[in-house]
């Protein structure tokens, strides 16, 4: 595991321009700064750093090609009104990186010292965090193999990265409603498999379903069970949620769903307001029962890019299924207003997520 070794610390004499706010998109301008840290079998982690953002070089023979061994984290920092950088329940990311590694046999980071790690590179990025509503910085934590050997079994070596990217929000729809193609055909992931690990196989097989869903209008996909094709799992970069007659409902964590830690955090928001809220199967039936007879209030996801992102419209089996005439609905707003003020400070934290960088 890591320890508590000093962070080396190079500073990018050349600084990237930044991108006014208004004009950031997801995930593709970074900060002039990444940290680094190796594993070497028998050794375990050594040469903590932060080094300008640049190019990894690998051998065309490393793990990470051929077998797929890797895991990653999204989680952001954002800017309160003074001038504060506030992280938001990081040690839940760590944590569930953690348990990624432990699906994919990678060794395990010490999560504190990882958690000291993104402070202080934050710390060197500073002036990276944007402070307009909407805005916050994106920071993508990732593991990768990188032993130079084709035989197939875990790798021996191992890098750590933080990298970070000032963005806008998620969808080019913000907090209005996204548009969701129920998928039919292909699966995600089942019980057993990796759905449970924040892994790149489980992106990389949704994305010819996205690809058909983004042909059609459709911002994301809502994947099914991959047994009897029923029960709803997630949506492609988010949990998801239906407030039923009153009654919110989302799918239970069953194996192959992943954990979310915003998904976490507005169930405790939902039992905090003495809100109905159960964790169990779904199927697209009860779901187009629901409409048919009126009792579809609301239908959102939930995850660290979108926050919440409202779903207005539902498409499955060739029926469109407009949600709350299409509107953002009163529940998914207060969520939204809520969460996004608990990580900017200005909605009080009844629940000690937020971590203040001083």
């Amino acid at each position: 595991m890591m320890n508590s070794l000093k962070i080396q610390i190079t500073q990018n004499e050349i600084k990237n321009e930044k991108t006014p706010s208004e004009e950031l998109v997801f995930g593709t301008k970074f900060t002039d700064h990444m940290f680094r840290a190796d594993y070497t079998a028998g050794l375990g982690w050594h040469d903590h750093r932060i080094v300008p953002y640049q190019p990894i070089t690998l051998d065309p023979s490393a793990t990470i090609f051929h077998y797929g061994q890797t895991v990653f984290e999204g989680m952001k920092a954002y800017l309160s009104e003074e001038g504060i950088v506030r992280l938001f329940r990081p040690e839940e990311n760590m944590k569930r990186m953690n348990n990624s590694s432990e699906r994919i046999s990678m060794p395990k980071i010490d999560e504190d010292f990882a958690i000291e790690a993104l402070k202080q590179l934050i710390e060197v990025d500073k002036e990276w965090v944007p402070s307009e509503p909407g805005t916050s910085l994106y920071i993508r934590p990732f593991m990768i193999a990188t032993e130079a050997h084709l035989g197939v079994s875990p790798s021996k070596t191992y890098s750590f990265f933080i990298i970070m990217s000032p963005v806008g929000s998620y969808y080019k729809e913000g907090i209005h409603p996204v548009k969701i193609l129920v998928e039919s055909e292909f699966v995600r992931a089942v019980a057993g498999g990796t759905g449970t690990a924040k892994t790149a196989g489980n992106y990389a097989s949704g994305l010819k379903a996205q690809e058909v869903a983004d042909r059609e209008g459709y911002s994301q996909v809502l994947w099914l069970d991959g047994i009897e094709r029923k029960y709803i799992e997630e949506v492609g970069s988010m949990n998801v949620f239906f407030k039923i007659d009153g009654e919110v409902v989302t799918p239970a964590l069953n194996g192959s769903i992943l954990d979310g830690i915003t998904r976490k955090s507005i169930i405790q928001l939902l039992k905090y307001w003495d809100i109905p809220i159960t964790e169990r199967k779904v199927s697209m039936e009860e779901i187009r029962e629901a409409y048919l007879n009126g009792k579809l209030d609301e239908a959102f996801g939930t995850g660290t890019a979108a926050v919440i992102s409202p779903i207005g419209e539902l498409r499955w089996k060739g029926e469109l299924f407009y949600v709350n005439n299409g509107e953002t609905g009163e529940l998914s707003k207060k969520l939204y207003d809520t969460l996004t003020g608990i990580q900017k400070g200005t909605v009080e934290d009844p629940f000690g997520w937020v971590v203040e960088l001083k």
